[in-house]
């Protein structure tokens, strides 16, 4: 699309206002219930549903598919994110009143830091654009990897501070215990981070690492900064929501990491094909209809098993646990 300066403003204008109401009203610390998270969701979703629908009056069904493909794509992918943020809550025992702020403060994080990396591909790919190459066979790396760490029969569900965060933590000192939601405080004559400060970093920092994957990925669905953007905001705008919606949920959906290594290598697979199409070489390209058919075809599919596969795990534990009271009272 040809988008304005006009417009950029307006969009960026728009989000900051929605960033702030979000703000204001989870300003006062307190427990999240499932009736608030789920209200606001649904908020977020129609909100980025109506934008689409401007997307389509303003530039057709051609970015408007863009759209739902790279919010999608990213909202699935930003769920599996919140595996990795129940692990950093746990890890820092942050107490639930306060786990909102926490995830605001990362959502703030993770748009400004996304928003760098959408400028920096979009001048990169400008420039070089053999960098489709480069992004395809990352994410088919990528989605590999989330088949082998899916495939594993152990895995150790416990989150490992980096180098950053533990340097951070070396040089400042930590308070022993949370302080309301203060970052920092004195302590034996000394400034001293909050625990609340060094999880805000540690979902910071973790964020970073998320976008090397969703950038990615969603450049192989739409190479429109303004598109790739505005689907990311709306993707990451909910999240904060979601994470109490669907906290539960997460550990029933055990097949989630092959659907979305599934859609990363899909992807990947169309970034080399448009590559090879930029290059002059005549291979078939994947439209935007069919992609964004098959990644919510895969999301339903994994969705399903995954729920079925959580059942018959639920059952066999049930019965397992009736085994062994019929052992011991037998003895």
């Amino acid at each position: 699309m040809n988008v304005s300066l006009t417009v950029w403003l307006l969009t960026v204008a728009a989000l900051c206002a929605l960033v702030a109401v979000d703000f204001f009203i989870g300003r006062k610390p307190h427990d999240v219930s499932l009736k608030e998270a789920g209200t606001w969701t649904i908020v977020w979703v129609v909100l980025a549903c109506l934008f689409g629908l401007g997307v389509y009056f303003y530039g057709g069904g051609g970015p408007t598919g863009e759209f739902f493909a790279g919010y999608i794509t990213e909202k699935s992918l930003s769920v599996d994110n919140l595996f990795v943020f129940v692990l950093i809550m746990g890890k820092f025992a942050v107490p639930s009143q306060y786990q909102q702020r926490v995830l605001m403060v990362g959502v703030l994080v993770a748009l400004v830091l996304r928003a760098g990396f959408i400028a920096a591909g979009a001048a990169i790919i400008s420039a070089f654009s053999w960098v489709f190459y480069l992004f395809g066979a990352f994410l088919i790396w990528t989605a590999w990897k989330l088949i082998q760490d899916a495939r594993k029969e152990e895995h150790e569900e416990e989150y490992q501070e980096n180098k950053l965060l533990k340097m951070a933590e070396k040089r400042f000192g930590v308070a022993d215990r949370y302080h309301g939601t203060k970052l920092w405080i004195e302590q034996n004559g000394k400034r001293v981070m909050t625990p609340m400060l060094v999880v805000m970093l540690a979902i910071g920092s973790t964020d970073v690492l998320f976008a090397l994957d969703s950038i990615p990925a969603i450049y192989g669905l739409t190479q429109d900064p303004y598109i790739v953007f505005t689907a990311n905001a709306f993707a990451l705008m909910g999240l904060r929501q979601l994470y109490f919606l669907i906290g539960g949920l997460l550990k029933k959906l055990v097949h989630l990491s092959y659907g979305l290594s599934i859609i990363l290598g899909f992807i990947g697979v169309k970034l080399v094909l448009h590559a090879l199409h930029e290059s002059g070489v005549h291979v078939p390209e994947i439209s935007i209809p069919f992609s964004l058919g098959f990644i919510v075809l895969v999301l339903a599919v994994t969705t399903i098993t995954s729920l079925r596969a959580s059942k018959k795990q639920e059952r066999q534990a049930a019965q397992e646990r009736g085994d062994a009271a019929d052992a011991g009272r037998a003895l």
